[in-house]
């Protein structure tokens, strides 16, 4: 018997976006439920999705808080956490005989939907770098079996790095599995804030927490830059 699932969309400002994803994953996904969980947009990105999915929840913002809301009401067997600028690649077929296998937890790998050819050794980079490290970015569709999920107690209400936080609390627990279908995420910030000055700020970010400055700190930081 395929397990049920659910995919959990934490979401801000993604009117342009929003409903091309739902209607593209009840298409694929016929059956499976889909969470948006709103962080304040001032868009329209609530009226679009709201008859687009089963659940749409208003939270304040914050993406660990608001996708430990959408888990918290969500009734599959499995959670998916997906970015509202992403697309998963994995057929619904494929990706249910993956879980019937039962695994605790995984992510897949990134594609990015820009064209040019730094963007494939971005991808690459990243993809070895989450083998290599069992660390799976938001970007990459983190799964969970829900018992997994309910006894770890969620993600850290972090501001930012709740994902890599999450992996090294999971990763205690097993390796992941990573699913060689990938999840095609929108090249966006790299083409607006500059490819290798983006690059640069992301690895300085996690050098910094790996180091040990938080979360907070880097939060403060990140969105000074991204402001600038």
């Amino acid at each position: 018997m395929a397990p049920q699932v659910s995919f959990i969309i934490p979401a801000l400002n993604e009117a342009a976006g929003i409903a091309p994803l739902l209607e593209d994953l009840r298409r694929r996904y016929p059956g499976w439920e889909t969470v948006v969980v709103d962080g304040g947009s001032g868009d329209d990105t609530v009226r679009r999705a709201m008859p687009r999915c089963d659940q749409l929840l208003l939270a304040p913002p914050g993406r660990a808080r608001q996708m430990n809301l959408g888990a918290a009401v969500a009734r599959g067997d499995y959670l998916c956490f997906l970015h509202a600028d992403s697309r998963p690649g994995v057929a619904a077929a494929q990706l249910a005989s993956y879980l019937r296998r039962e695994p605790d937890w995984g992510f897949c790998q990134l594609r990015l939907d820009g064209t040019r050819r730094v963007y494939r050794v971005i991808e690459w980079c990243i993809n070895w770098r989450s083998r290599l490290t069992a660390i799976g970015t938001g970007d990459q569709m983190l799964f969970l079996r829900r018992e997994v999920f309910e006894r770890s107690g969620g993600f850290d209400r972090l501001p930012l790095m709740e994902d890599v936080a999450y992996c090294k609390r999971l990763r205690r627990l097993g390796p992941p599995l990573v699913l060689p279908e990938p999840v095609t995420t929108s090249s966006r910030r790299w083409e607006e804030g500059g490819v290798a000055r983006t690059v640069l700020r992301m690895w300085c970010l996690r050098l910094a927490y790996w180091l040990g400055v938080s979360p907070a700190r880097l939060a403060r930081h990140y969105t000074r830059r991204a402001a600038a």
